[in-house]
């Protein structure tokens, strides 16, 4: 037997053989519904921010300016990073399933406080809470969600899960028709009433939470084999109860349990040995959420300072760009399995800058009025959702099981740090400006990064499809042959 530099002796297993060989079932559908719910709270938190921007603005309360807008949503952005960090941490530390009752309820206080709002400070500290809890949901629900999916249908499905933020923003636009509608209710209560919203939908996610296991590649891996075991064991009566006959789980993995990994091999590990990983995994999430913070966080002021949408009409418009960005992965999704990670991510990316740059020309020149914009932007972010996604399903799949959680929130924190905090607050002024120029520059920009990453992609993309997470990754732990 074969022991590590510890003296601690190699376990084997077949528990991601079994987990692979597992036909969709209802126990996928729940992970899918329990987990995928956090982006649709992301997608109503960011719709709700952008739908009530007008309501803020002329609030006898808060009176924001576009600028102060633009800040209080930076803050949401930045306590997701901060979130992120310290959350994903944690999930490699303590587990996936012990950190998605706590980062729940961060958000569930967030949001709540947030309709409570007495000031610009108050609003963008609630804001932070917010963004604290919808950051630390991503980093263990994207590793929980690659680890207990198998890797035929992992592609489809985690682009569907990460483009449920669409439903949200679906959610959040019609919500918003009725709650800002003067002649409904009063717009200051609107406003506020809005932000309930995502606590009702964050406590049917928390009771669903209850069913869901812990991950048994994160259990196998820190020594606990006999829970992993009687997890998939759990998992696979389930799946014959609905009539199922499950083949024989083909191949082993010998590996050394730890308790944590080291931070100081979790930076060797991405910036030694998966160095030309790390790069790819930082220009796609950088590109994408410049492209879509800027644009999101900004677009109901688009519409009432450019085309004199009024207030109660913007959910309006944003329900059909939510449509399309749903539509963008769910149709877009499966070729991701089919023809590949490489070539869909090179396509989505490079139309959706390609397209943006087009209708920011057009729009510079007067030739758009609040429909067709609306109609450009449904078509240049139906590959650009689709593309977002790819950037998420890369860095969850692209690093060994024992560092995911942290490397996730490390990509995320940096794109979103890099490529989101300051897009709000950019456009807002740009906004504020009045200048068309401007806007148009601020486009250009963000069309510039997403080219720039389809190149990245090209050059070092990973052809990861229809593999076990430990043949994209082999993992820290695993034993020499």
């Amino acid at each position: 037997m074969r022991h590590d530099r510890n003296g601690a002796p190699a376990i084997a297993t077949d528990v991601p053989a079994r987990l692979e060989r597992l036909p969709w079932s209802r126990f996928h559908w729940l992970v899918v519904t329990a987990l995928g719910v956090t982006w649709i709270l992301d997608g109503l938190e960011v719709t709700l921010a952008g739908s009530v921007a007008v309501a803020l603005r002329e609030s006898p309360v808060l009176r924001l300016s576009a600028t102060e807008i633009g800040l209080a949503s930076s803050a949401y952005l930045a306590g997701a990073v901060i979130g992120a960090l310290y959350f994903g941490w944690l999930a490699d530390r303590l587990g996936r399933k012990r950190l998605f009752s706590v980062t729940l309820l961060v958000y569930l206080l967030g949001t709540a406080a947030t309709a409570a709002s007495w000031g610009l400070w108050s609003f963008a500290f609630f804001r932070f809470v917010t963004g604290a809890g919808i950051g630390g949901e991503y980093s263990a629900i994207n590793s929980a969600i690659q680890e207990l999916i198998p890797a035929r249908r992992r592609g489809w499905t985690d682009l569907v899960i990460n483009g449920g933020f669409w439903l949200g923003a679906a959610f959040g636009g019609a919500g918003a028709m009725v709650l800002l509608d003067p002649a409904f209710i009063d717009p200051e209560i609107g406003w506020r009433a809005a932000f309930f919203l995502g606590a009702v939908l964050g406590l049917i996610s928390l009771y669903l939470r209850r069913f869901l296991p812990e991950s048994p590649r994160w259990l196998m891996t820190h020594g606990r084999l006999g829970e992993a075991e009687a997890v998939v064991a759990e998992i696979e009566r389930g799946v014959r109860r609905e009539g199922h006959v499950l083949a024989p789980a083909a191949g082993r993995i010998r590996l050394h349990a730890r308790r944590s990994t080291p931070l100081l091999e979790v930076a060797r590990t991405l910036l030694k040995h998966y160095r030309k990983r790390t790069l790819l995994g930082l220009a796609l999430m950088t590109s994408q959420a410049f492209l879509y913070n800027a644009i999101f966080f900004s677009y109901a002021l688009m519409l009432s300072d450019f085309y004199d949408v009024p207030m109660a009409d913007i959910g309006g418009y944003i329900l059909p760009f939510a449509i399309c960005n749903v539509l963008g992965p769910l149709l877009l999704g499966r070729f991701f399995d089919t023809i590949g990670r490489k070539p869909m991510i090179i396509l989505t990316y490079a139309a959706s800058g390609i397209l943006l740059a087009l209708s920011g020309y057009l729009f510079h020149e007067g030739l758009l009025d609040a429909t067709t914009q609306t109609a450009a932007w449904c078509l240049t972010f139906f590959f650009a959702s689709a593309a977002a996604s790819s950037a998420y399903l890369t860095v969850a799949e692209s690093f060994p099981l024992e560092v995911r959680a942290l490397a996730i929130a490390l990509f995320y924190a940096f794109g979103t740090g890099v490529g989101g905090v300051a897009a709000p607050w950019l456009f807002g002024a740009l906004i504020d400006s009045g200048s068309r120029t401007g806007v148009f520059i601020g486009y250009l920009l963000a069309a510039g990064l997403m080219l720039g990453a389809a190149l990245v992609e090209a050059i070092l993309g990973v052809r990861a499809e229809r593999q076990p997470l430990e043949a994209v990754a082999r993992p820290l732990s695993a034993a020499d042959d």
